[in-house]
């Protein structure tokens, strides 16, 4: 049988090529001439991530936050190089846990840091500019001979603002610009259409009292100078030139109330002050170094109730992991003896306070510890009216049964597992050598459970630390403590503290305050977390 020979022409020649025009196949389903499905819709997903990226950019870049728009640029180019080269295959999967933990953590938590050291809250949120508006705003007058203009509701960029006739000229602006000529008119009434500007239907804003009140508010500047009056209106179909008793100086920086001669200066503290002290009620953001650290440990009229919070929240944490713990290892042991009938169904009952949403149970319990009409008093004390909620030690116990209630399952579980895992043979070594139940439990199951339980011990610490959920919707932190500032309670955590300094519940804010007690409580949680977790190698020698 003879063997085909190729000649060596035959061997130098290169395969034949595809005709024009004919798809190509390659590895990994590649079609269209190495353009591939994989990168099309890798390319169609950073389109869509570059499309946010970029509006995320210029709405930075239009409100003047230069920091985030820098790290918004930093990172949409990373993600574009990263993804379109090779070489960076790890960075690849990477980029997307890096940049959430930018913008989640690093982020939030430079920015609380930010806001502590300054006054940033109620009455000094914005600007010195926008505070002097503020400001003038304030005991307005109508100025004497001013006439009525005709006037139409307009919007721009979801911004209100004030269109009128004068002149000839239709002037439109709103509270941050000035009126200004943005076309001829073509009549005397309220203008119906408005260049660059969008007229609000009468029966919009009829139809809607909150645009009615925003409107009713709304101030739109006659010019650049704040001292020249602002355009107001009371029914929303005319309007006219209003003037404040107050005057602005910018060479001086200081307001004059024109009706008694007080004069206003500004201040480093970020707000306008006459020589008496007395102060307007508006005024802006700086920089206040470590004040609002400094008020947390002086000042007399929040030394006291913040003591009594910080304490209870360093004895509620404690309890809230010690005495689910022991409750959840004790039924641990007892149901995982074998004698125990219905371990199973019994096991299952005991889990379902686990499997029930927190907020619900604390609500639940919130109406059962009720004085008047609670079923704890109706059914365990024959009616009594028994104060749970008004008494600050008894609603301090009702809240930590309620959380025990909650976590102890979570214990149980845990415990029960650690405890099958232990070693068969050395509780039989300590049943053979004499030792009792008690003396297993200190010196074997103890030791054992706890070094597979200590650093969810400790994660469970740092938990019922910062528990607000529990702490807000069972009682809101009450009952008040009296006295203290910012509406702060008996059953008051930090955090909940924290959220009670912030204004957000209602109350004069304080963020820069909140925000310094923020940080403390992170440092405090992260010194007894890094304290605790080195102890826990000790236990290890049980092993």
């Amino acid at each position: 049988m003879s063997v085909p020979v190729e000649t060596p022409a035959e061997q130098a020649s290169p395969p034949p090529s595809p005709p024009r025009g004919a798809r190509t196949t390659e590895p990994h389903g590649r079609r269209w001439n190495g353009i591939g499905w994989g990168f099309l819709v890798k390319l169609a997903i950073l389109g869509v991530v570059n499309a946010f990226g970029l509006m995320g950019i210029f709405a930075a870049a239009q409100a003047q936050s230069w920091l985030i728009c820098g790290a918004a640029v930093a990172l949409l180019l990373a993600a574009d190089i990263i993804y379109f080269t090779k070489r960076a295959l790890p960075l690849k999967y990477l980029l997307p846990g890096l940049a959430f933990l930018l913008i989640f953590q690093v982020f939030i938590f430079g920015y609380t840091a930010y806001i502590a050291f300054t006054n940033y809250g109620a009455g000094h949120v914005g600007s010195q500019e926008q505070a002097v508006q503020a400001a003038l705003s304030q005991g307005e007058r109508r100025v004497e001979g001013s006439p009525t203009f005709p006037l139409a509701i307009v919007e721009q960029n979801g911004t209100l603002g004030f269109a009128i006739v004068e002149d000839g000229q239709i002037k439109a602006g709103s509270a941050e610009t000035p009126l200004q000529t943005v076309g001829p008119a073509s009549g005397t009434g309220a203008p119906t259409e408005v260049p660059g500007w969008n007229v609000v239907p009468r029966n919009d804003i009829i139809g809607d009292q909150a645009l009615q009140q925003e409107v009713v508010a709304l101030r739109v500047p006659v010019s650049d100078d704040p001292n020249a009056g602002s355009v107001r209106t009371n029914d929303g179909t005319s309007g006219s030139i209003y003037r404040s008793t107050l005057e602005w100086d910018a060479a001086t920086q200081t307001i004059t109330d024109t009706a008694n001669g007080t004069v206003y200066h500004a201040t480093d503290r970020g707000n306008f002050a006459s020589d008496d002290g007395t102060t307007l009620p508006t005024g802006w953001t700086v920089h206040v170094g470590f004040d609002n650290f400094l008020r947390l440990f002086t000042d007399s009229s929040m030394l006291q109730p913040l003591a009594m919070v910080t304490a209870w929240t360093f004895a509620w944490a404690l309890l809230s992991v010690i005495v689910p713990f022991a409750m959840g290892l004790v039924l641990a042991i007892i149901y995982n003896d074998e004698r125990v009938r219905g371990r199973k169904v019994l096991r299952t009952l005991f889990i379902l306070p686990y499997a029930f949403p927190a907020f619900m149970s604390a609500l639940l319990f919130r109406g059962m510890f009720n004085a008047e009409f609670g079923v704890i008093n109706d059914f365990f004390f024959g009616g009594a009216q028994i104060d749970w909620l008004g008494d600050p030690w008894l609603a301090r116990f009702a809240v930590l049964f309620v959380n025990v209630w909650l976590t102890y399952p979570y214990y149980f579980l845990v415990c029960t597992g650690a405890i099958q895992a232990l070693p068969s043979d050395a509780l039989e070594a300590a049943s053979i050598d004499g030792a009792g139940r008690f003396r297993q439990l200190r010196s074997i199951i103890l030791p054992l459970v706890l070094v597979a339980t200590a650093p969810l011990l400790i994660s469970s610490f740092a938990f019922s630390f910062n528990n607000f959920t529990i702490i807000y919707m069972f009682n809101d932190g009450g009952p008040a403590i009296p006295g203290a500032p910012y509406a702060l309670g008996a059953t008051d955590i930090l955090i909940s503290a924290i959220w009670d300094i912030s204004g957000v519940n209602g109350g004069k804010a304080d963020y820069g305050l909140a925000s310094a007690l923020s940080i403390l409580v992170f440092i405090v949680v992260g010194l007894i977390s890094a304290l605790a977790f080195r102890q826990t190698k000790k236990l290890e020698e049980y092993q």
